[in-house]
């Protein structure tokens, strides 16, 4: 694992509540990579890569789902429609709340997602509460991610998943050029730490959890941050962030450094899928 000490909750939280509309208008309704096989748009990809991740999870219709950091909304809406599931999403971001609860009116989700604004490595849940705990590019924001697992593995039912997808550390993690690399998206990206592959497997396992799959999406994943840099240059989207304050500049600034820490390995991008014994 590679870390980011100079990261706070607080510097997190205003970056959600203040970004949000930066994530819709670059990107769209879900605030995580694409995936693609082919041509895609980045919208079709963006659908693809929840669907992937629902299809490895086997999400089965009527399951309770724990959406942590579930940002706008977007997967719990989707599995609400999909599947009939009934999803608790839980953001640091009371905006982002907002939004998501707002949207979901406004579509007419049945049934209806319940959204909670608070801190996940504070939440807590009865004991075998969910089939599912999914989490789409979350944890990298997590300051202690072993725990976390710990407590998900307590809030789902014998048998139920964990599934997650993760910005990870390539795996020359003490490679000095990586480490630069990786604190530099960090810094950007306000992620107090970043994990390797083998870290998300030895937390699954320290938590009594079963690895079902453990995958490296990285090649299918990486244009996400071309699409956005493109779109960034052809946007006044700048002169709005320096408005808005020097981490939303710095935020901007790293899209370059995620793209090339994907293109020289310094950075994965990880699918995983674990079940409670």
């Amino acid at each position: 694992m590679i870390e980011c000490l100079n990261i706070s909750e607080k510097v997190i939280r205003n970056h959600y509540d203040v970004s949000t509309l930066f994530y819709r208008m670059l990107w769209g309704p879900h605030i995580h990579h694409g995936l693609w096989d082919a041509d895609e748009t980045p919208r079709v990809a963006q659908l693809q890569l929840t669907e992937r991740l629902a299809s490895n999870a086997e999400i089965f219709s009527g399951a309770r789902v724990l959406d942590a950091g579930c940002g706008m909304g977007g997967s719990s809406r989707w599995m609400a429609k999909q599947f009939a599931c009934e999803v608790t999403g839980v953001t640091i971001s009371p905006v982002q709340r907002h939004w998501a609860a707002l949207t979901a009116t406004l579509q007419r989700c049945r049934p209806r997602p319940r959204f909670l604004c608070e801190n996940l490595e504070r939440c807590h849940f009865d004991p075998g509460t969910f089939d599912f705990v999914w989490s789409v590019e979350c944890t990298e924001h997590l300051f202690e991610k072993a725990q976390f697992f710990q407590n998900a593995a307590r809030w789902l039912k014998p048998q139920g998943r964990f599934a997650i997808c993760a910005w990870l550390v390539g795996r020359n993690e003490t490679d000095p050029d990586t480490i630069r690399q990786v604190q530099g998206v960090c810094e950007g990206m306000f992620c107090p730490s970043l994990g390797t592959q083998g870290d998300y497997e030895n937390w699954f396992q320290a938590a009594g959890m079963r690895i079902v799959k453990s995958e490296l999406w990285t090649e299918k994943v990486a244009q996400t941050w071309e699409i956005c840099k493109r779109r960034v240059d052809r946007s006044g989207v700048r002169c709005l962030a320096r408005v808005l304050g020097q981490n939303h500049t710095l935020f901007l600034s790293r899209f370059d450094a995620i793209l090339n820490a994907y293109r020289s390995g310094a950075m994965e991008y990880g699918c995983f899928i674990a079940e409670r014994t």
